[in-house]
Protein backbone atom coordinates (compact mmCIF):
# COMPACT_ATOMS: atom_id res chain seq x y z
CA UNK A 1 0.00 0.00 0.00
CA UNK A 2 1.01 3.63 -0.34
CA UNK A 3 0.83 6.81 1.74
CA UNK A 4 0.39 10.24 0.19
CA UNK A 5 2.64 12.74 2.02
CA UNK A 6 1.39 15.83 0.22
CA UNK A 7 3.38 17.86 -2.30
CA UNK A 8 2.89 15.19 -4.98
CA UNK A 9 4.85 12.61 -2.96
CA UNK A 10 3.71 9.03 -2.43
CA UNK A 11 5.70 6.36 -0.60
CA UNK A 12 5.30 2.66 0.12
CA UNK A 13 3.83 2.19 3.59
CA UNK A 14 6.12 -0.70 4.49
CA UNK A 15 9.16 1.60 4.10
CA UNK A 16 8.05 3.91 6.94
CA UNK A 17 10.35 3.89 9.96
CA UNK A 18 9.11 7.00 11.83
CA UNK A 19 6.92 10.07 11.55
CA UNK A 20 8.30 13.01 13.55
CA UNK A 21 6.97 16.48 14.29
CA UNK A 22 9.12 19.04 12.44
CA UNK A 23 9.54 21.17 15.59
CA UNK A 24 11.29 18.30 17.37
CA UNK A 25 14.18 18.43 14.92
CA UNK A 26 15.38 21.83 16.06
CA UNK A 27 14.99 20.91 19.73
CA UNK A 28 17.31 17.90 19.50
CA UNK A 29 20.98 18.11 18.55
CA UNK A 30 20.96 14.43 17.57
CA UNK A 31 18.04 15.01 15.20
CA UNK A 32 19.74 18.09 13.75
CA UNK A 33 22.92 16.08 13.13
CA UNK A 34 20.93 13.27 11.50
CA UNK A 35 19.15 15.73 9.19
CA UNK A 36 22.42 17.50 8.31
CA UNK A 37 24.05 14.16 7.50
CA UNK A 38 21.04 13.07 5.40
CA UNK A 39 21.04 16.40 3.55
CA UNK A 40 24.74 16.00 2.71
CA UNK A 41 23.98 12.51 1.39
CA UNK A 42 21.14 14.02 -0.70
CA UNK A 43 18.50 11.66 0.70
CA UNK A 44 16.19 14.44 1.94
CA UNK A 45 13.19 15.52 -0.12
CA UNK A 46 10.32 17.97 0.22
CA UNK A 47 9.71 21.63 1.07
CA UNK A 48 11.45 22.62 4.33
CA UNK A 49 9.64 25.98 4.39
CA UNK A 50 6.21 24.29 4.56
CA UNK A 51 7.22 21.31 6.70
CA UNK A 52 5.03 20.25 9.61
CA UNK A 53 6.42 16.74 9.88
CA UNK A 54 9.29 14.53 8.81
CA UNK A 55 8.76 11.03 7.42
CA UNK A 56 11.76 8.76 7.83
CA UNK A 57 11.82 5.73 5.55
CA UNK A 58 14.31 2.93 5.06
CA UNK A 59 16.22 4.83 2.38
CA UNK A 60 15.06 8.47 2.35
CA UNK A 61 13.75 11.29 4.55
CA UNK A 62 10.79 13.42 3.46
CA UNK A 63 9.60 16.78 4.72
CA UNK A 64 5.82 16.89 4.62
CA UNK A 65 3.43 19.83 4.77
CA UNK A 66 0.93 17.51 6.51
CA UNK A 67 0.81 17.13 10.28
CA UNK A 68 1.96 14.03 12.13
CA UNK A 69 -1.63 13.22 13.11
CA UNK A 70 -2.81 13.40 9.48
CA UNK A 71 -0.01 11.12 8.30
CA UNK A 72 -0.65 8.76 11.21
CA UNK A 73 -4.34 8.55 10.25
CA UNK A 74 -3.40 7.79 6.65
CA UNK A 75 -0.94 5.10 7.75
CA UNK A 76 -3.45 3.49 10.13
CA UNK A 77 -6.17 3.63 7.46
CA UNK A 78 -3.86 1.68 5.14
CA UNK A 79 -3.21 -0.82 7.92
CA UNK A 80 -6.95 -1.26 8.43
CA UNK A 81 -7.62 -1.65 4.71
CA UNK A 82 -4.92 -4.31 4.39
CA UNK A 83 -6.61 -6.33 7.16
CA UNK A 84 -10.00 -6.33 5.44
CA UNK A 85 -10.88 -9.64 3.83
CA UNK A 86 -11.43 -9.66 0.11
CA UNK A 87 -14.78 -11.21 -0.71
CA UNK A 88 -14.89 -10.14 -4.36
CA UNK A 89 -14.40 -13.70 -5.67
CA UNK A 90 -17.24 -14.97 -3.49
CA UNK A 91 -19.52 -12.19 -4.74
CA UNK A 92 -18.69 -13.07 -8.35
CA UNK A 93 -19.53 -16.72 -7.66
CA UNK A 94 -22.87 -15.75 -6.12
CA UNK A 95 -23.67 -13.57 -9.12
CA UNK A 96 -22.83 -16.42 -11.50
CA UNK A 97 -24.99 -18.83 -9.48
CA UNK A 98 -27.94 -16.44 -9.76
CA UNK A 99 -27.71 -16.33 -13.56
Amino acid sequence: MFIHLGNDTVIRSEEVVAIIDFNLISSSTIMEEMMDHATKQKIVSGPVSEAKSVMITTNKIYYSSLSVSTLKKRASMISTISKVDDFSDEIKELELDED
